[in-house]
């Protein structure tokens, strides 16, 4: 099918998209029922407390899901990358979005309107349960975060936020570098600890030889150290 709109496509052909399978009158009327919209660096790509318009999907760039706490301190929760879907809940409830979407480089979205999906779901029973299934995933990756960023001493804690990193956006042709460059801030937000001891933690990592700095690249160097330290927690 030939997309009036190219970002689309990677939305709804890509690979972990929960919309594989949909018949050629569903893609169509979801290309037809659809906003595409850009974003800086910085900016707030879905805000807390706003109404979603419907279910968006990150087709480029980087993004974080956060929320300001006590004290105005960020967290956090997870980090978004291209194809992941936002906003699932607004699809079965009218309840404001609980959380902040910032881009973390330009990015751009596809947000498919809300009474459209909604239509689709009532018509399309396995799509259904692949949402569900995916706010299930969300759900239970959100509950293992919370259990390490509370029990887990500062090291595991940035441990496992540089494994998540790798994991979410993956290594570059050299095998080692970070995709992606986060600020020493964002990481301490991904760590739920101060910016000092994300800086101070990262360095102890570096003079132990697991992984290298070089300005805001992360190197890892050896990824079983890091596992190790993640998974015990210190």
């Amino acid at each position: 099918m030939h997309f009036k709109d190219p970002y689309i496509e990677i939305c709804i052909e890509g690979a972990s998209s929960v919309f594989r399978g949909l018949t050629q009158q569903e893609k169509e009327e979801l290309d037809q029922h659809h906003t595409v919209s850009t974003f800086r660096k910085g900016q707030t790509i879905i805000g807390e407390n706003s109404k979603p318009r419907g279910i968006t999907c990150l087709v480029s760039g980087k993004a974080k899901l956060c929320k300001i706490g006590a004290g105005n301190r960020e967290q956090i929760i997870k980090l978004i990358r291209p194809q992941n879907f936002i906003s699932y809940r607004s699809l079965f409830s009218d309840n404001s979005f609980p959380f902040n979407v910032v881009a973390l480089e330009e990015s751009a979205v596809v947000v498919f309107e809300k009474h459209a999906m909604s239509r689709m779901l009532r018509q399309n029973g396995e799509l259904a349960v692949r949402f569900i299934k995916a706010v299930s995933e969300d759900l239970v990756f959100t509950y293992n975060r919370l259990v390490s960023l509370t029990q887990k001493h500062v090291r595991g804690r940035v441990a496992e936020s540089i494994l998540l990193i790798m994991e979410t956006y993956g290594l570059a042709a050299d095998g080692k570098t970070l995709k992606a460059m986060l600020s020493r801030e964002d990481i301490a937000h991904l760590s739920n600890m101060t910016t000092s001891n994300a800086i101070r933690t990262l360095s102890g990592f570096a003079s132990e030889h697991v992984i290298e700095l070089d300005g805001r690249k992360i190197l890892v160097i050896d990824q079983k150290k890091l596992e190790a330290i993640s998974e015990s927690g210190q």
